[in-house]
């Protein structure tokens, strides 16, 4: 009976000491991101015109690798630092893209943004909905969170969307940017998916974040 408690006691000595020593072990080492490898180093930097840091994702409704990428864009603008602000960059690299590009910029000024980012990514992606031509998106898709078809269009199509477009179109070359998403912080910094170097959406949310938090710091001194 003695010798049954004894080995009894050694048990849960044996397990009680593998748990303190997990619980001591320390954590695995946060990764390093090296510049010109895990990120590019814009040269020279594009000014933002804001006096907070920016982080940009240039993007497309058109582009299926966007839509994979909201949640993890969500989570950086969830976790941006104060003094820092996330905005969204529309690209044209092929014609199909126009539309898009154009009525992302009639949303934003119509204050309808916030309520159809994601809905249109869902109904382009998810639910295949018929929406190649800006007529389309104004009649079976933006009708539906209250815009009114003929304003929308005249919205889209008008000289300062036009200009909003080209504007931004030269960002979009001055950034280097050549695929969808791409991550721009504050102008000084580009971060793109790279499997070769082992930069999934999960790496470019902290680079992303860890550059900002960076920039903010820097800003303070």
């Amino acid at each position: 009976m003695f010798k049954h408690v004894l080995l009894l006691l050694a048990g849960i000595l044996a397990v009680t000491g593998c748990q303190a020593q997990d619980a001591a072990a320390p954590p695995a080492a946060k990764r390093q991101w090296e510049a010109g490898k895990d990120y590019a180093v814009l040269n020279p930097p594009v000014p933002t015109g804001s006096d907070k840091v920016t982080v940009t994702e240039v993007f497309s409704y058109a582009c299926p690798h966007c839509a994979h990428y909201q949640p993890y864009a969500d989570e950086i603008k969830a976790k941006l630092p104060a003094g820092a602000q996330f905005e969204l960059l529309p690209a044209v690299f092929q014609p199909a893209w126009e539309p898009f590009a154009r009525a992302f910029y009639t949303a934003k000024s119509l204050g309808l943004l916030e309520k159809t980012h994601q809905a249109l990514f869902d109904a382009v992606h998810r639910d295949h909905q018929p929406l190649r031509t800006i007529e389309d998106l104004a009649n079976l898709f933006y009708a539906n969170y209250g815009a009114n078809p003929g304003a929308f269009l005249s919205t889209a199509t008008s000289f300062v969307i036009d200009g909003e477009m080209a504007k931004d179109a030269q960002r979009v070359r001055d950034y280097g940017v050549e695929a969808t998403p791409t991550l721009i912080v504050n102008g000084k910094y580009r971060v793109s998916m790279n499997a070769e170097h082992g930069i999934g959406p999960s790496e470019s949310v902290q680079i992303a974040l860890d550059l900002a938090r960076q920039e903010v710091a820097a800003k303070k001194k």
